[in-house]
């Protein structure tokens, strides 16, 4: 239930600005988790999440997109919690995830900012991703799968 609730904390702060951890609790609420701000405190501080200035000037949660070495530390116990298989064909790669799992782990995904990784494009439990070419999406499925395997 920890790392559902954190997959979903990620989604929800790549998805919008969150100011508070007030706003941050309803928001888990209306998702399903029930959860008090001494655990969304622990969340945070587990998830190294930090408070980035947004251009009207005020401050909301993210993940530091720009130290991608925690991004990729905190994303892998997400992807070894939700990731079932993974594949690629030609430009594009193919991530099957456990039900309601594949938003969570595409957000992580987008926020590490992989060279090469042209966008992509999740649904409830699957991920495709377009690469700009056939040997980029070999590369990152091969480090994906070594990620999952660490």
């Amino acid at each position: 239930m920890k790392k559902r609730r954190q997959a979903k904390i990620i989604e929800l702060i790549s998805s919008r600005e969150i100011e508070t951890q007030e706003e941050l609790q309803a928001l888990l609420l209306e998702h399903g988790f029930e959860v008090t701000q001494a655990t969304i405190s622990r969340d945070i501080k587990e998830l190294r999440l930090v408070k980035d200035l947004s251009p009207s000037g005020n401050y909301y949660y993210s993940t530091g997109k720009r130290n991608t070495e925690n991004i990729n530390r905190r994303a892998g116990g997400i992807f070894n919690e939700s990731i079932i298989k993974i594949d690629c064909a030609m430009n594009m790669v193919v991530i099957k995830c456990f039900a309601g799992m594949a938003n969570a782990v595409c957000a992580a995904l987008d926020s590490m900012e992989i060279d090469n990784v042209l966008g992509s494009i999740a649904g409830d439990d699957t991920i495709f991703i377009l690469c700009s070419n056939e040997t980029s999406a070999m590369n990152f499925t091969y480090n994906l799968r070594k990620m999952l395997n660490a």
